[in-house]
């Protein structure tokens, strides 16, 4: 374990955030129970020559016994000191790492609507740090860090000691550590999609069709949408990779031209809550009706968190057959769930997925087709059922994905 510890110390470092000699780092919302992968990264900054190492901590039980017994009316509270020192790393240019690992039925027996207000209130609180974050202000990664209770929701049948050894395997087959040279795997693996990107910018379609069981949704495509995925560049010019791991590419839909209906493929765990069999209609732009098997209350509080909620942020294209696909398994979590499948995002649109986007201020944004909001949340919508066609300016249609599948070569 230790050496395993020591790998993914690395690759966050020298492939993820890619971190500078001297650039300080800020290690976000790390589960008290990763202690031992955050003292190898924290070893491993200092060796690289990181200035300084700095860490907030989160812990489950003591985020339940919250909702469990503090005063309701305190819930639209947040703590400034968290804020301030996400927006002062952010603002500094630390490099910042954010660790998932946690119960996704954490919350499932609280308030729902106590949930939502707190949801609300820290995406609130850390905008003006994400906003520098989603607009490469800084180099940025997400990982994530198996704990005893996420790996029991994913494997129940499994003690808990076979759960937590199942967890790590496969989060050491999606992020390639069982590779001889995981660096290399990554190089070669984000060529791949620097390559399918490039055909997807190429082809300049104004708009994408799903269609698939209960699906037929048309998204519009703003002027100047620009594809990502995989690496990417801060504006100091650090390359990066802001997900490990990562298997999508990715760019804006215009937020007033979605029409149509989608069935989401995957369960959505949300603030503690699992969302299940949901579905959408749009007009507009804007979710005007939705339906959930269970978590409908959950789903309501996401799409009433602000005006910009209720559209869409992201449109993101994995093919079916990813390798986080082919495990056929279900993470409950959002980071890995989402490589798993092409999936949408509710609200906030990334400034740096429109050309000239991130020099524009909120108002000319909107105006030129995107998104804003408190909140950012994926959804996964993909399938082997699903096919996407994508239509050019002059009416024209083709192929995207067949079948949950590239429809065209790019290698």
């Amino acid at each position: 374990m230790q050496e395993i510890l020591k790998k993914y110390a690395r690759l966050a470092l020298q492939v993820g955030l890619n971190l500078q000699p001297g650039q300080q780092l800020f290690i976000a919302r790390a589960p008290l129970e990763a202690a031992p992968l955050v003292r190898a990264i924290t070893k491993a900054a200092y060796l690289a020559g990181a200035r300084m190492v700095n860490i907030l901590w989160i812990d489950e039980e003591t985020q339940r016994l919250r909702f469990a017994h503090a005063p309701r009316d305190s819930f639209a509270e947040f703590p400034q000191w968290e804020a301030d020192a996400w927006r002062q790393s952010a603002e500094r240019g630390d490099a910042i790492l954010m660790i998932r690992g946690q119960d996704p039925d954490l919350l499932k027996e609280m308030d729902s609507e106590l949930v939502g207000l707190a949801t609300k209130t820290r995406w609130q609180h850390l905008r003006p740090a994400l906003d520098i974050t989603g607009s490469n202000g800084t180099n940025w990664l997400v990982i994530a860090a198996p704990v005893s209770s996420w790996a029991r929701r994913v494997f129940p049948d499994q003690s808990a000691e076979q759960a937590m050894a199942s967890l790590w395997d496969a989060i050491i087959r999606m992020c390639r550590l069982d590779q001889p040279d995981p660096t290399a795997a990554w190089q070669q693996h984000l060529a791949r999609l620097e390559a399918a990107r490039r055909v997807m910018n190429q082809r300049r379609f104004t708009a994408l069709h799903y269609r698939g069981p209960g699906t037929d949704l048309k998204i519009g495509l703003p002027a100047g949408h620009i594809w990502l995925g995989g690496s990417s560049r801060t504006q100091s010019g650090i390359s990066f990779v802001p997900n490990l791991p990562t298997e999508e590419i990715f760019t804006l839909p215009h937020r007033d031209l979605v029409d149509g209906v989608i069935s989401a493929s995957m369960p959505l765990s949300y603030s503690g809550t699992l969302i299940e069999n949901f579905k959408l209609e749009f007009s507009g732009g804007r979710v005007v009706d939705f339906s959930a098997e269970r978590g409908a209350e959950a789903l309501r509080q996401l799409l009433e968190s602000d005006e910009g909620a209720a559209r869409l942020g992201e449109v993101a294209l994995v093919p079916h057959d990813s390798p986080i696909a082919r495990m056929g398994t279900l993470f409950y979590d959002g980071l890995i769930d989402e490589n798993a499948a092409s999936h949408l995002a509710f609200g906030n649109a990334y400034p740096i997925t429109l050309q000239g986007g991130s020099q524009m201020n909120e108002d000319e944004f909107i105006a030129a087709g995107g998104n804003k909001s408190v909140v950012h949340v994926d959804f996964m919508v993909g399938s082997s059922q699903l096919d996407i066609d994508g239509i050019r300016a002059d009416g024209s249609v083709e192929a995207v994905f067949r079948q949950g599948n590239w429809a065209f070569d790019v290698a």
